[in-house]
């Protein structure tokens, strides 16, 4: 599948990844992450979609790469 902790996008940009879910309908698996920059938003992505490797400047890279465990819990959305 897939583990939990700190990702980099291709754009440089970090989240955490909590787990994965399954749609309800479709039953397809679920990414759930949440943004480690401005408002924290969680968002969700297809798993092959997440594990996808795509092309930047003539370079084959991941979309998301894995960091590390993260120990702490990330910051809340605040009012």
């Amino acid at each position: 599948m897939i583990k939990s902790g700190l990702y980099e996008h291709y754009s440089g940009k970090r989240y955490h990844v909590l787990g994965v879910c399954r749609h309800s309908e479709t039953l397809d698996i679920l990414v759930v992450y949440q943004s480690l920059y401005n408002d924290y938003a969680l968002w969700v992505r297809p798993l092959e979609m997440f594990k996808e490797v795509i092309t930047k400047d003539g370079q084959s890279v991941p979309r998301f790469k894995f960091i590390s465990e993260m120990w702490t819990q990330p910051a809340t959305l605040r009012d």
